[in-house]
């Protein structure tokens, strides 16, 4: 029998993690909701629910992945013998698939913005020029379409080298970069004129912008860029070693993470005050203000190349990390060889969100809005749901020394024993409570 892969290293388990909360979701979206719904108020909001719920969510997920070795449908099984439970994994399974089916179709148009900036296409654009760049670049059939098949075929090349030499060996090159590239945009951005406005955006809450609808936008944020409720973290965690410090290495990924979404924030909106442009523009923040930005600076002609770069490094990434969770299914369930699960699964995704690219606003099928519909459904129904099954799970049917141990290494990490104590109660009786009226309100029962 071939013996399953794991990661190599305390930092390799680290680093893969934070790969995969970071993603698009720091680059594109949560600069964009951070303006849509009133900046620091919001990011308040979204802090709040990393920590009662984001954590202990997360807590769950890596407990179940290294304590069993095994895919989300196989470490349910292994820690209960009850089928209902089994739609944990069914429902991360399905998560990750709509979230790869839109994801992929927003990294196709991040990689082409990467050779439109190599290409120079946004020298000295207009604001009327950069909108039908990116109108152009979503809306057609066939451009958007070669984009994503060239996306997909980077991840599966990384996939089928497999755990090893595929995800770990890329990750570790690609991190350092997209952090070391983002960086490089912060200083830049910050030295402009007028960027204050932008940090005080950030960093000054506005309350009254705050609702139940910012809160259901916060959580479903949360849920989308820590990969929570839908089998990534658990399928990754089955690759960790037997000593790595779980709790430890959820604090890390959290706050990089977090880290790494102001980092994100502050590379965009002190550039957007400063040249007087909407940071509340929605989407379209990433794909036309930030043309606009870099053709108006000093050296934006190669900053904008460094900017789509840390996008597509990251969107490449995180669906690395989703796309694991089906061909981890496949190889360990159905038995099936891991190039031929790669390549099944990736065609399935190319097919679809080849599709759902035409279904965008003013595409050849934006009346069937497929990419909208998979957004909403999966960041604010779909995911809290997971996470909610999840933390039933794991606080009324899971025995309670099993989730002790696990964190605690056996009780030789000591100083875990205490916080694990904590996260339970929290994962028992906090976090579903909060889930059941976040997801009540998001469904508009209350």
């Amino acid at each position: 029998m071939k013996q399953r892969e794991g990661f190599s290293s305390g930092l390799t388990v680290f680093l893969v993690t934070l790969s995969s909360a970071v993603g698009l979701g720091n680059i594109w979206l949560f600069p964009y909701l951070t303006g849509s719904n009133g900046g620091a108020a919001f990011i308040l909001i979204y802090l709040l629910c990393i920590a009662i719920v984001g954590l202990p969510v997360m807590l769950c997920e890596f407990f179940m992945g290294r304590r069993t070795k095994k895919n989300i449908i196989g470490a349910v099984t292994t820690l209960s013998n009850k089928k209902a439970f089994k739609s944990i994994g069914y429902l991360g399974m399905a998560s990750t698939a709509m979230i790869a089916f839109f994801y992929a179709v927003v990294a196709g148009w991040v990689y082409s913005y990467v050779l439109k900036s190599i290409t120079g296409t946004f020298k000295g654009v207009t604001n009327t020029e950069v909108k039908e760049i990116f109108t152009s670049s979503t809306t057609s059939i066939f451009p958007p379409a070669i984009w994503v098949f060239i996306v997909l075929t980077v991840v599966s090349i990384i996939l089928i080298s497999g755990v090893k030499k595929g995800i770990e060996k890329v990750t570790k090159v690609l991190m350092p970069i997209l952090l070391i590239l983002l960086v490089i945009c912060v200083i830049k951005s910050l030295t402009l004129s007028g960027a204050k406005e932008g940090i005080e955006f950030l960093f000054k809450p506005d309350f009254s912008k705050v609702n139940m609808a910012v809160v259901v936008s916060a959580l479903g944020l949360s849920f989308f860029k820590l990969s929570l409720g839908m089998g990534t973290m658990t399928t990754y965690a089955s690759y960790y070693t037997k000593d790595s410090n779980l709790y430890g290495n959820a604090a890390k990924v959290i706050i990089s993470d977090t880290l790494v979404s102001l980092l994100a924030g502050l590379a965009i909106f002190p550039a957007v005050f400063s040249f007087g442009l909407d940071p509340s523009s929605g989407p379209s923040l990433l794909f036309e203000t930030i043309p606009l930005i870099f053709s108006k600076i000093p050296g934006g002609s190669i900053l904008i190349v460094a900017f789509f770069l840390t996008a597509a490094f990251a969107s490449t990434m995180a669906l690395i990390s989703m796309i694991e969770v089906l061909v981890a299914y496949f190889t360990e369930e159905k038995k099936m060889d891991r190039t031929k699960a790669v390549i099944i699964i990736v065609s399935v995704i190319f097919i679809v969100s080849a599709i759902t690219s035409m279904t965008v606003s003013g595409g050849i099928l934006s009346k069937y809005p497929l990419f909208d519909t998979f957004d909403k459904l999966t960041s604010s129904i779909l995911l809290p749901l997971g996470g909610l099954i999840i933390a039933i799970f794991i606080g009324w049917f899971v025995n309670k020394k099993d989730f002790l141990d696990e964190l605690s290494n056996e009780g030789a990490l000591k100083q875990n024993i205490t916080a694990a104590k904590i996260s339970y109660i929290i994962i028992k009786f906090v976090t579903p409570i909060l889930l059941i009226i976040v997801f009540l309100s998001s469904i508009g029962v209350i």
